[in-house]
């Protein structure tokens, strides 16, 4: 199994607002030639988080075999949505936060997107302090910003539903 690294970020410019992500994979062949990958994509009128999970799911989506995966992210919310089992069980109570079905799970087209992905490849989150002395954090939240910024290049976050 293949070992990659992954760091992501988001970025919205106001929330709602202009968003982007930003992500960076960083591989060693066997060869031991180290490569390097940056994506990023902006969005007309979306919200940070967001923009967060996108990140990931586009980093973990350019992976075309079952990859071992260290995913750096500064977004608790996603760490923890992962890593705290609360995705896996808005999903079990239909995409609701409880067994009640009291309040709705946010962005729930997103998730649906990134378990399926998080069943194929072995990922390890791992939180980092955002805007602090990462520098592939960093890179991945210019990249997020730039891509909030392209006017002429933000895309349509279809899914998202003010209020």
């Amino acid at each position: 199994m293949t070992d990659v690294t992954i760091y992501t970020d988001g970025a919205c410019r106001g929330n709602p607002g202009p968003g982007g992500y930003g992500c960076l994979l960083l591989y060693t062949d066997p060869n031991g030639q180290e490569h390097k990958k940056e994506i990023s994509a902006g969005y007309r009128l979306t919200t940070n988080n967001r923009m967060e999970i996108m990140a990931v799911i586009a980093g973990l989506e350019l992976l075309k075999v079952p990859c071992r995966v260290e995913l750096y992210s500064d977004s608790q919310y996603v760490v923890n949505a992962v890593e705290k089992g609360w995705a896996a069980k808005w999903q079990r109570f239909g995409w609701y936060k409880d067994s009640k079905h009291k309040e709705k799970a946010k962005n729930e087209d997103l998730w649906k997107r990134l378990l399926p992905l998080l069943e194929m490849h072995q990922v390890t989150f791992h939180w980092v302090k955002g805007h602090a002395d990462n520098d592939y954090n960093n890179r991945c939240d210019a990249l997020a910003v730039a891509a909030a910024q392209d006017k002429q290049h933000l895309l349509e976050d279809h899914h998202y539903q003010a209020g």
